[in-house]
């Protein structure tokens, strides 16, 4: 069976969800379904086994927790798990987790994160004290299974989220290891941005007669799309108010909308900006409609240069004077996103569409891209001295608007430039003027944060038609693999002359076999705690007591920070850039 989004008007209400969580989704400001949640909801309560085809941002723990809680109820106190939802890394397990917890808060459903790097002590006193769903690493979570402090057997859902992601950073065997231990009735959901070979093999030694949804989109004829200029900048969550400003001051847009995906978001976005010296409206569906009239017709007139809005409320928005879109988050779906684009660049004007992506977002920009018939180019954001130059010419600009006017406002002034001139000189004296005048419009860069640089490389390509590595074990206790990652066939060659990859820098880490290092660790370590996505690390090589990664050379010094004083298979390690010709330069044999 399969099924294909529809763009019919229904709300979180009309899916048949208990009460409980309609009322947690109202209070968080989430106004209605995204498309593959209204496509994955029904079927799920019903008991069916899913796949799902959705890339990064679509909404897709929504569209699996709901029903996942619908159907457990209220909180089963001290019962054993009754979901495992499986997640690639530590950051998402924490996400995914937190999701699940704010959703069914008033089910008193208890959930408990579980990955590699946290104290294990904590996770077994959680475990112990009673918890319905687990979200984990499928690492830990295996370690569990191993302890006999996870059942597979009290399992009644497994979902497995990002699963190609999962498969990339070589959790192929923890994986099947899993699912193999669980009860034959369960119900089983996999939810992947990609679907290679390896994941229909899963599918179908799994999975009993799943729903397949595919979110679908409306392609756009050559030249129908709108005239807009469409960018995008990769920028960890953290630093994105601080990015947004730094663009808007680069760009200095004549009116804006920024897009967010919630109302809460909205809030707080709207106060970020405007402690920032912003002039920024709110417009959500919180807000009575005099009070979304008044906004729109503030950024219409010129008093608010910043509009901060939910998709639906943002519906049908047209304002001459707007000349950027901003997606403060990837959109949810491909059509979304050219929905919002087309705020711009209507009757011909042209606009700019800008789209702040966290370094895991890739694929959703590229699923954008097909839709669109458009690229999307990645750049990285202003400098520093790129913001300096830019508020420098700002400045230069507004005291020429104020040469190019008759004088007679200046008149009043001229004594006291004359009586400074005498003694400073009439030269120091316009330096001291600009840069007070410079200073009192807040154009002053010194004390902006400092944002890392993720613009690496975009997403390999894959190698679709190569088979699978010989020799891989299936399950535990057959034959270790061998000491180069298995990467989904996707990793380049090592250079014979022993250098990186183009674009790439080796880093040195302290561990290797005889702290039994394995590839999949390297890759979930810096996946983890540095950010990046499991297709951007490259060649590894794993000694007896070192290792090797391959990194981009743009995210190298991030990589080496992020890992500073981290542990790596329950150890600190040592990580830093490869030194050739030093102690811990490549061993050949």
């Amino acid at each position: 069976m399969t099924s294909e989004t529809s763009d019919d008007a229904v709300g979180f209400a009309d899916l048949a969800l208990a009460d409980e969580l309609v009322g947690a989704l109202a209070a968080l400001g989430y106004e209605e379904p995204t498309p593959i949640q209204r496509a994955a909801i029904p079927p799920l309560l019903e008991g069916r086994d899913l796949l799902g085809q959705a890339a990064t941002g679509t909404g897709k723990t929504a569209a699996f927790a709901l029903p996942l809680l619908h159907r457990l109820g209220k909180g089963a106190g001290s019962a054993p798990p009754r979901a495992l939802v499986l997640v690639p890394t530590r950051e998402l397990a924490t996400q995914v987790a937190e999701a699940v917890h704010r959703y069914g808060r008033d089910l008193g459903i208890r959930t408990l994160p579980i990955y590699g790097g946290a104290p294990i002590v904590r996770q077994l006193k959680a475990l112990e004290r009673g918890v319905d769903v687990v979200v984990a690493t499928p690492g830990r979570a295996l370690d569990h299974i191993r302890r006999r402090t996870l059942r597979p057997a009290t399992f009644e859902t497994i979902i497995l989220d990002e699963a190609d992601e999962m498969l990339d950073m070589g959790f192929a065997e923890d994986i099947e290891a899993i699912l193999s231990d669980t009860s034959a009735d369960r119900q089983t959901v996999l939810f992947s941005a990609t679907m290679p070979p390896r994941i229909a093999r899963i599918v179908g030694a799994h999975l009993t007669d799943p729903v397949r949804i595919q979110l679908g989109g409306e392609r756009h004829a050559p030249g129908e799309a709108p005239k807009v200029r469409q960018r995008a900048f990769v920028v960890p969550r953290a630093h994105k108010p601080a990015a947004l400003g730094r663009v808007l001051d680069h760009e200095e847009p004549t009116a804006t909308i920024v897009f967010c995906r919630t109302r809460d978001e909205v809030d707080t976005l709207t106060e970020t900006l405007n402690g920032r010296g912003y002039r920024a409206e709110a417009l959500h569906g919180g807000m009575s409609q005099d009070q979304r009239t008044r906004a729109i017709g503030r950024l219409k007139a010129g008093t608010t240069e910043l509009l901060v809005a939910t998709d639906v409320a943002a519906r049908g928005l047209d304002v001459d004077s707007l000349s950027h879109v901003v997606n403060y988050d990837v959109p949810a779906a491909p059509e979304a996103y050219v929905h919002r684009i087309g705020r711009v660049g209507r009757a011909g004007r042209e606009g700019v569409a800008i789209t702040f992506a966290q370094p895991r977002e890739h694929r959703m920009l590229k699923a954008i891209e097909r839709v669109t018939r458009q690229p999307i180019a990645i750049e990285k954001l202003p400098t520093l001295a790129d913001l300096r130059v830019r508020r420098l010419e700002a400045t230069r600009e507004a005291l020429a608007e104020a040469l190019s006017g008759d004088g007679a406002d200046l008149d009043a002034y001229r004594v006291v430039v004359e009586s400074l001139a005498e003694e400073h000189g009439l030269e120091e004296v316009a330096l001291a003027a600009v840069r007070m005048a410079h200073q009192a419009a807040g154009r002053d860069a010194e004390d902006e944060p400092d944002i890392p640089d993720f613009t690496a490389p975009r997403e390999r390509p894959r190698d679709r038609d190569r088979p699978e590595r010989p020799g891989r074990p299936d399950r535990p206790g057959r034959p270790a693999r061998p000491d180069h990652a298995d990467h989904g066939d996707r990793r380049p060659p090592r250079r014979r002359d022993g250098a990186p990859a183009e674009g790439m820098t080796r880093l040195f880490v302290g561990a290797g076999r005889e702290r039994g290092i394995r590839p999949q660790d390297l890759v979930g370590a810096i996946a983890n705690e540095a950010g990046l996505n499991g297709r951007q690390i490259g060649a590894i090589e794993i000694a007896d007591r070192f290792s090797l990664v391959e990194v981009p050379e743009a995210a190298a010094d991030h990589v080496v920070s992020a890992l500073r004083g981290r542990s790596i298979k329950g150890k600190k390690t040592t990580v830093r850039r490869e030194r050739f010709g030093g102690p811990g330069a490549r061993r050949r044999s």
